[in-house]
């Protein structure tokens, strides 16, 4: 058994392209929510392992820094700089599982709660398919707990498609009930001239996490990381013909860390 903090969480991708031309899609994946606490006491075994090989894995040289066995020292140490250490004190991780092996994570989300499991700020550690990766420290001013009410804009930084510029900003909308297990994540984008240009949600239902219902979802959707490959390969395919413009990928920025 894993420890009751652990959960999966079910739900739908969505994406929508407002212009130059419409182009949206919709499918059902399923991550991990992890409580960073207890990754201590993952069991290891044929089904799931941490940082071992199994049918499903996590590892912790897969997010941060990439350069250690504990991915909690990162966190801890954006949480310490930005003077959020005290008032932060669980943090879940949401974050698409290897599965034989393999993974590839467009985002994962640090939920970083309080005492009493409010959401006080999130991490989202964006990945692109170069091999690259940037993360977003979002939170309220006055670092009170996040609700639906609030938007947080954050500068992009990062090259994400390569059928839009790196400029503009986001508006990250998140909604965490831990009583009800909802979570519900909006991120849109616009451009430096203040139009929206595109529309992306994840909401999701949080369940339980064991060996059956990893099964029961790995049998659903089998190999959900090479489906997410496909399906951004493919969606790439489809504003290619509708004459997207192709943006050529500039240099990453030397900073990989940014916040609102």
């Amino acid at each position: 058994m894993q420890p009751k903090k652990h959960k999966l969480l079910v739900g739908k991708i969505f994406h929508k392209r407002l212009s130059p031309k419409i182009n949206k899609f919709n499918y059902s994946i399923y991550y991990l929510a992890l409580s960073l606490k207890e990754t201590k006491n993952l069991a290891n075994n044929l089904i799931f392992s941490r940082n071992k090989f199994a049918l499903f894995s996590f590892y912790d040289k897969d997010h941060g820094n990439r350069k250690n066995n504990d991915c909690s020292k990162w966190h801890q140490n954006i949480l310490k700089e930005n003077q959020l250490e005290n008032i932060c004190q669980n943090i879940t991780l949401i974050t698409m599982p290897r599965i034989f092996g393999y993974v590839f994570n467009p985002v994962s989300f640090w939920l970083c709660l309080d005492k009493n499991d409010n959401l006080r700020a999130v991490i989202s550690e964006v990945n692109n398919t170069f091999g690259e990766t940037h993360s977003y420290l979002s939170h309220n001013s006055d670092k009170s707990e996040i609700t639906i009410n609030n938007c947080l804009e954050t500068k992009k930084l990062f090259h994400v498609s390569p059928f839009f510029k790196r400029e503009g900003y986001y508006k990250f909308r998140f909604n965490f009930n831990n009583i009800k297990n909802i979570l519900n994540i909006e991120i849109d984008y616009y451009n430096s001239k203040n139009e929206k240009l595109l529309i992306t949600s994840l909401k999701g239902k949080l369940i339980d996490f064991n060996n059956k219902n990893l099964l029961i979802l790995f049998l659903k959707h089998p190999l959900i990381n090479l489906k997410t490959v496909f399906m951004i390969h493919f969606q790439a395919l489809k504003l290619v013909s509708k004459s997207i413009k192709y943006q050529k990928k500039p240099k990453q920025l030397k900073k990989r860390f940014s916040k609102n």
